[in-house]
């Protein structure tokens, strides 16, 4: 870790608490937060990215939230450069820089592992996206699965950029996204990253993101994407394709229920939190905590311990 900037990150699944401990561990940290949020970085798409409401934010600073429009692409490399940026100006004021999200792209991103530089081809993206247009999102994921299941299991079945550019990369190469993650050779990172992990059981968890779906249901999750639609925004752009926001959309269509959107929203959230633990519990150096088994303060206590430990330890 020498000469490396340590950080300290809260990452974990979905719905554990992650914002909560961030909130309570910042103030302690005399911290400002930096989001790691795949979703959160677009304006307007509120409700179903479950944003730190605006009058906290207010209180404690919170970075890389609403900084580009729905129709914007944003990639984990531009989020390794803007989070570069925010850690430098945080630092500056003599305050701590806290990670907190579940992207976990992001994370690796910031730690060197881009890939702006993998070949392209507008051809073949083409032949892309006529594919999605003739047999369906859903055939091209199910694509990518055969041929390389590491990436596919950590791109949503309903995100189009990210299924298309692995299979991009695949017919140019004749490799496997994966592939060139584990043989490339990284950037330098100036970073160092201690992980606060939060767990639940699976039981406890699943509750959670069903009570969380339902509450924002009732309370405008269906308005803000109508607006979004009324606005002009397609339904075909990555932002709206995500859960959620995907099965609204349906519904605003007729395509489905409220309830089968509801129900819809839960399965698919849950598959994300699953997806996000596999890649997770690879992440080192971590503490993981169980929050079933845990109280708040004891695990408030204790991150905040261990995380002023290895500020210190790096500033020796």
């Amino acid at each position: 870790m020498k000469n490396k900037i340590p950080l300290i990150a809260i990452i974990g699944p979905t719905a554990v608490g992650k914002t909560a401990t961030s909130l309570s561990l910042v103030e302690g940290l005399n911290g400002e937060i930096i989001s790691v949020d795949s979703r959160q970085v677009y304006r307007l798409l509120d409700i179903g990215t479950d944003k730190v409401p605006p009058h906290i934010r207010k209180k404690i600073p919170h970075h890389l939230i609403d900084i580009v429009d729905p129709d914007e692409v944003y990639s984990a490399a531009d989020f390794a450069n803007d989070a570069g940026r925010a850690i430098e100006r945080i630092r500056k004021r003599g305050k701590t820089p806290l990670l907190i999200g579940g992207s976990p792209m992001y994370y690796t991103a910031l730690l060197g592992a881009l890939h702006e530089d993998l070949p392209k081809d507008e051809n073949i993206r083409r032949d892309l996206e006529a594919e999605i247009a003739e047999r369906g999102l859903l055939a091209l994921h199910q694509e990518l699965e055969n041929i390389d299941p590491i990436s596919a299991s950590h791109i949503h079945e309903h995100d189009p950029v990210r299924t298309m550019r692995a299979l991009e990369i695949y017919r140019i190469t004749g490799k496997p996204l994966s592939w060139h993650y584990k043989n490339q050779q990284k950037q330098s990172s100036p970073y160092e990253i201690f992980y606060i992990g939060l767990l639940r059981d699976r039981k406890t968890l699943y509750k959670n993101i069903a009570r969380r779906v339902r509450e924002q249901f009732v309370t405008g999750y269906i308005e803000e994407v109508d607006y979004l639609l009324k606005n002009g925004y397609s339904p075909r752009l990555p932002s709206l394709q995500g859960f959620g926001y995907k099965e609204i959309v349906e519904y605003l269509q007729g395509k489905r229920s409220l309830s089968s959107a509801i129900e819809g929203d839960v399965r698919a959230t849950k598959a994300f939190s699953r997806r996000q633990m596999t890649w997770f519990k690879h992440f080192e150096p971590a503490h993981w905590f169980n929050l079933d088994d845990m109280n708040e303060n004891k695990v408030i206590t204790t991150s905040l311990k261990i995380s002023k430990e290895f500020l210190e330890k790096a500033g020796e």
